[in-house]
Formats: C-alpha cells, structure tokens, sequence
C-alpha cells in the first residue's frame, strides 16, 4: 500500500477507535467482569472455563493469555465476525457516528463504492420481482412464501443483456466500480454485459448483514443446457465465498444460544427451513464446505448437523464435511432424510411441514452414518443379503478404521473401535491393529493448527520474572521505589519500562512500538493473575522475584565463565583460564551463600 494511503487508512482507523470504546464495544459480545483496572471475560475464540481473556480500558486493547490472541476493537470485530480489514472499519465507522464520505481514505472509498454498487443492484433486482408474476408463480409452487422472498430480499435479472448496466449508469456509477464489483463483464468484443440475465436472484450477505455478492438461478424455460443452474459473483475486494455462509447474518444468533448449526447445501433449502422455523441454519454459497466457514462455526457452536442432498454428489460433499469438521473436534451429526421419494430439505418443508425438526431429533452422530453406509449394507454380509465379498467387507472396514483414527478424542476413538467390534463380530485388538496400520490421509483444505491462535511471543525465565516486577512496580509505587535498587540486574529493555512504570500516559510517547505492546501486555497479564485475590502479599513476592533474578543473573555469569575458560584452556592460555576459573569459583561460592541464606 502507498504511504499516503496506508497514513489515511490509519487516519480513519484511529478516528474510529478514538470515538469507540473498547469496553462499551466488546461487553456488546462478551460479559466482563472487573479485574482491578482492567476487565476480563471468556475468551470467544478457543474453548476455555477459567476467564483469561483480559481488556484494558487504558490502552484500549485486549489480550487472551489463554490462545495468545490479541488487538484493538478492530482486530477483535475481524476475529469474532471474521471480516476483512475494511469491513471491520466500516461497520465501526457507522456505529461511531464517521462520515467516511469526508474522513474515508481513498482505499477506503474504493472499497466503500463497492457496496454502494451492490446495494443498488439489489435494490434493482428486488423491484423486479415484484412485477414478475412468473417468479412469483415459480416460487409458489416451490413452497416459498412472500414474506420469506421478502425477508432475504430475493429478486430478478431481467433476460437482458445490459438492463442492470444502464440502471446503474443512469445512478452515477461508473462501468469500472460495476465490473470491480463482479455485476458486469466484458466481451470479447469490448462491450459489457450483465453478469446476470434471466435470473432468480439471491444476494449474498457478509457476516454483518452487508451485501457482497449475488447468486443467479436460471429462470423456469430459460435452461438451454448451455448456460450454468447457477452463477455466483466472482471474487472480487469484498466477496470471498469461502469465508461467507448464506444467512449466518440472520442466524448467527440462534446459533451462538442453541451451541447448534444445520448446514445444507442451497439457498432454496436454507429458506425453507428459515420458513419452517428452523433459524440455526445455514448454507454455502456456490463452493465446498472450507475451513474458513468452519473456523466462523466453531466461535459460536458445538454442533454442526450436515444435511446435504440424498443424491451421490450430495453425499460425497456429506462426507467431506463430517471429516473436516472432524478434524477440528466439532460434534458433527447428519440428518437422514426418511422418504426416498424426498431428495432435499426443501423438499421435506414443502410436502411435510414440520417433519424437518423431527429430523433434527434424530440426527445421527458421523460415526453411525459412516456405520450406516459402509457397513450395514450388502458389503457385509452379517447384516444384510448374505454377500460374502471379503475383500469389499475389508476395504469398507478400513474405510470406517480410517475414519476413527482421524478422531482427534481418544475416548471417541475408543468409543467407536467398540462398537465396530460388536457390529463386524471383529476383536478390538484386531481392529486397533489394523487401525494402526493405515496410514492417516490429510485433507489438503484442512487447516494444521488453530487458524484462531496466534500464539504470543515465548519468554524466557528471566523475561517472566522482570515482567512481574514490572507489574508490581506498576501497581505499588513503594515497590517501583525499591526496585530502582536492583535495577542493575534487569536488561536494557525492562529498564527502560521501568522507567515508564505506572505512568500509563506517558507510554507512548517514551516508549516505541514494540516496547509499549510488552508494557500493555505486562499491564493485562497483571491483571489476569491477580483477579480473584482479595489480598497479596506483594512485598514477599517481590523478594522471591529478585531471589531469583540474582540467582538468574549469577548462573549466567557462571555459565559465561566456563564458556571463557574452556575456550582459554584449548588455546593454551594458562593465566587467562586460571583467572577464568577463580572467577567462575567465586560466583559458584556467590550462588552457594545465596541459597544457604534463603
């Protein structure tokens, strides 16, 4: 990013965070309690008990010393609602009252015309249909009601080829914010057409409710067998649709209560189950099941129940989908669809209003389903038809052994080594056996470690120990005062925190970048060790702490000294590795006397 633009964005960014307070902002999401001057609360984005999610009202940051995550209200709104950078500092923009028209950089703006763009294309589409009696009729007989087209803003492209172009023009945008934004492109012979032509219309909201893209059905008597069922938006600045879940604007709350997502494979079925009062739901937009929709479920949710269509396309994305969520220890359960002669969600609210939430009820766990359709089928022959293909039975129990051995939980793997045992009438032993023997596959899409962690900085003994001094220091100004008296055991960098400790405001301006953030983070780190103590006996800590940093300092001088030494002894210099090795004595005597007297 240019300079001046990467000076304007961080012009806005401060502005924003200027009018917004971190406290205010976050207790919206999370409940605080006090801890000393700072707040603290369960951490939103790993699985804990104990509280160690810290803020500062101060600094306006927060930490989690569980996870090691941390930032400013905006990194956190990019986190918990997994936004782009510009997205986060546009929602907060609007909540703090920033015109971005006047304070918006030119990055900024350029983003900002995007969704300007896109509102207004949904807006077009959405009139549309009003005056379509054949969509009107078309989604009649597919079960949908009004007020559900209404609720997800639903609309049509009309079968034109520049009919949305001319509308916007006629807006004041301009053909390349209409192409950047994914709405148009150009022909081969330099003219550009719309996108969408023919189309039922399904905008694609971000997290927060913003329009980002669209996905077009084609119309009943439109399908060519040339044209795609579908088109989606193409990526563009603000559309990436392997972060963005079909409705999650609308459901996420339901979600975050219930611990419980249901995931299906199309907008058509999302909105019938949304109509038939299923609202934990969800669906894909145009791609896979990724690990960036999963990493957005697994901060609000527990569960996820997969119900994809019965056909085989259906079912191989099924199983792709219970193995990755698998492998980030998501509870994952599958609805079994009971009448053959219904392919789809869709299809079961439509014929059957209400059964889908009895099939929730029965939803089973992963492992049943692997059960269910490796095993108990004619490749089996102890459960079905009497085939005695053994070669098949030992190529679908292997399938099923993998799929164990991928658990991430021991005692889920133990589990279901059990029960396979009683089904295939195979000892546990012979099957563990065989289960060690497969060699584990991985997903290439699946994430290696936690996409949410970012794990802080590993310190030394001696940098755990200067920083509770620190701490202390900051907290108790007779400490600071007696501190000054060992300074000469604490590196440069904890003497010159030293200097600013408990002078909050003056951090900045004594302190660079990179020195404040460990000063912030000595301050909350304070905070999360001392909340819950009524009384501590700080001046007794203090004493244990500068035992152990002479003690500290002492044995790496020792340690030094018989580096010098042997190295004076290889060369052949006899005085200096004797002068080595009397000073090495006399600090072996130092550490002695020291822990005699403790």
């Amino acid at each position: 990013m240019p300079l001046v633009n990467y000076m304007e964005t961080l012009s806005i960014s401060s502005l924003v965070k200027e009018k917004i307070d971190i406290v205010d902002f976050l207790g919206q999401y999370l409940k605080l309690t006090p801890a000393g001057k700072n707040f603290r609360a369960v951490c939103p984005f790993h699985k804990e008990k104990t509280p160690s999610f810290m803020i500062s009202p101060d600094k306006q940051i927060w930490h989690c010393f569980g996870c090691g995550n941390g930032g400013d209200v905006i990194k956190f709104l990019m986190l918990y609602e997994n936004l782009e950078f510009f997205d986060a500092l546009k929602v907060l923009a609007e909540k703090a009252g920033v015109n971005l028209d006047v304070h918006g950089g030119r990055d900024f703006k350029t983003y900002d015309v995007l969704y300007k763009v896109l509102e207004s294309a949904k807006e077009f589409y959405r009139n549309n249909l009003y005056g379509s009696e054949e969509v009107k009729k078309y989604l009649i007989d597919r079960g949908l009601k009004g007020e559900t087209a209404k609720e997800f803003e639903l609309g049509v492209a009309p079968d034109e080829y520049d009919a949305l172009t001319r509308h916007l023009l006629n807006k004041k945008f301009s053909i390349a914010d209409m192409e950047k934004a994914g709405l148009i492109f150009k022909t081969e012979r330099g003219t550009y057409w719309d996108r969408f032509r023919g189309r039922l219309m399904f905008p694609l909201y971000n997290h927060v409710g913003k329009v980002v893209g669209f996905t077009g059905r084609i119309l009943p008597g439109r399908d060519d067998r040339n044209t795609g069922k579908y088109v989606n938006s193409p990526e563009t600045p603000i559309f990436q649709k392997s972060k963005i879940l079909y409705g999650f604007h609308k459901t996420k709350n339901a979600i975050r209560e219930e611990k419980s997502a249901v995931l299906v494979e199309g907008q058509m079925d999302f909105l019938m189950m949304w109509q038939d009062g299923v609202k934990n739901a969800i669906a894909t937009s145009g791609t896979a099941l990724t690990p960036e929709h999963l990493k957005t479920l697994k901060k609000i949710a527990d569960e996820l129940i997969l119900s994809f269509d019965a056909d085989d396309a259906g079912q191989v994305a099924a199983e792709r989908g219970i193995d990755l969520a698998s492998s980030l220890d998501l509870s994952v359960k599958v609805l079994i669809i009971d009448d053959p002669k219904m392919k789809d969600p869709a299809d079961v609210v439509k014929q059957r209003p209400g059964h889908i939430a009895e099939l929730l009820k029965t939803a089973k766990p992963a492992m049943e389903y692997y059960f269910y359709k490796y095993l108990y089928t004619k490749s089996l022959p102890a459960q079905a038809s009497g085939e005695t293909d053994f070669q098949k039975i030992k190529k679908n129990l292997r399938i099923v052994l993998a799929k164990i051995k991928a658990l991430p939980s021991s005692i889920e793997k133990n589990h279901w080594i059990k029960e396979l045992s009683e089904i295939s009438k195979t000892s546990e032993s012979v099957l563990m056996e065989e289960m060690e023997n497969i060699k584990e596959v991985q997903d290439l899409d699946a994430p290696k470690e936690d996409p949410l962690q970012e794990p802080e900085k590993e310190f030394s003994r001696r940098d755990l120990i200067c920083q509770r001094l620190i701490g202390l220091a900051m907290n108790d100004e007779k400490i600071k005062d007696k501190l000054n008296s060992y300074l000469e055991y604490l590196p440069d960098l904890y003497k010159k925190l030293y200097e600013n400790a408990g002078l909050p405001a003056q951090a900045g301006k004594n302190l660079d970048g990179s020195l404040d953030k460990v000063s912030e983070l000595i301050s909350l780190r304070f905070s999360f060790e001392n909340a819950g103590f009524k009384e501590n006996n700080l001046e007794e800590e203090f004493g244990k702490l500068i035992y152990e940093l002479k003690l500290d300092n002492l044995k790496e001088r020792q340690q030094k000294a018989r580096e010098a030494a042997n190295i004076f002894e290889a060369e052949g210099k006899d005085g200096e590795w004797a002068e080595k090795m009397r000073e090495f004595d006399n600090i072996s005597k130092e550490i002695h006397n020291m822990k005699a007297d403790k």
